[in-house]
């Protein structure tokens, strides 16, 4: 009977063990078995072997797509072609959100249309408990109507890292010690929507979509998830652990090539960064703006 009890116990925490490692696992790869439609089911195209989508905007209605699961800290990668030709007042966004209340938690890749003859802008913002004003814009090296091109998120207990095709373009580090805020203890979604944003995204909403060109549409594809799947345990989400590889202490700091293209993104290719707006801060910087690193 004893060693009946012990092969139980032994067998419920070998259980135990596999759920819990399961926690932090990969996405399929197939958008209709890792993601729900949001919203305008009519406006989302996905491929037959569910590895290709695109959403669509019109005069009627965006569209979206949100994770199934959500998820505390990771690595998020997808492939995405922009809308080709006027896209001036349109926003395609790629991100992740805790919900949709005032005291959310954000990481956004923002994507800003334009008129013909002047490039995209790609905008990054993030929000902790409902604070964003965080906004910072680049310009692209490249078209990114073209062809597809990989945007990528990396948050962990050390910092938000955005990336494209590989190249950092951001880091917004945590500084919570310090009093500032960061998004740590919410599970998030990972999103990615096109929708109207003519009142402000191009050209500071002078310039409008133009509804004879409609519909606008962005595609997606090789997406990639490596994260923790919340289950309600922060703690394994927040733990330096072998399945938590993103937590690991080297990936605090950026690498010297990582320095020198993130120095290089923001010298030639940056045209707005909160941080020096004094004009909108004109009594006092946000904290995060005026710390040494």
């Amino acid at each position: 009977m004893k060693n009946c009890h012990r092969q139980i116990i032994f067998i419920a925490l070998v259980t135990l063990n596999l759920i819990k490692f399961s926690v932090a696992t990969l996405f399929s790869g197939n958008y209709n078995q890792d993601f729900i439609i949001e919203y305008t089911p009519n406006h989302v195209y996905t491929a037959p072997n569910g590895r290709f989508r695109t959403l669509s905007l019109d005069h009627d209605s965006g569209s979206g797509f949100a994770s199934k699961e959500k998820l505390l800290f990771g690595r998020f990668d997808m492939q995405i072609k922009l809308v080709p030709g006027r896209s001036a007042g349109t926003v395609v966004a790629f991100y992740l959100k805790s919900g949709d209340g005032n005291n959310r938690d954000e990481v956004d890749f923002e994507f800003l249309g334009n008129v013909i003859g002047k490039p995209y802008g790609l905008q990054t913002n993030i929000f902790s408990d409902g604070s964003g004003n965080r906004e910072q814009r680049i310009h692209l090296w490249f078209d990114p109507t073209k062809d597809f091109h990989t945007y990528s998120i990396l948050w962990n207990i050390h910092l938000i890292m955005f990336m494209v095709d590989g190249i950092p373009i951001r880091v917004y580090r945590n500084l919570a010690d310090k009093g500032v805020q960061y998004p740590q203890w919410k599970p998030m979604n990972l999103v990615s929507t096109i929708w109207n944003g003519e009142g402000w995204a191009t050209n500071g909403g002078k310039d409008k979509i133009d509804w004879s060109k409609a519909p606008f549409i962005a595609s997606f594809r090789n997406y990639k998830v490596d994260a923790c799947f919340w289950r309600g345990d922060a703690g394994f989400c927040r733990a330096n652990s072998p399945s938590n590889w993103w937590n690991n202490p080297r990936f605090s700091q950026l690498n010297p090539w990582q320095r020198k293209m993130l120095l290089w993104v923001r010298k030639y290719y940056m045209y707005y960064d909160y941080c020096t707006d004094h004009k909108r801060f004109p009594s006092l910087l946000p904290k995060e703006c005026t710390i040494a690193l």
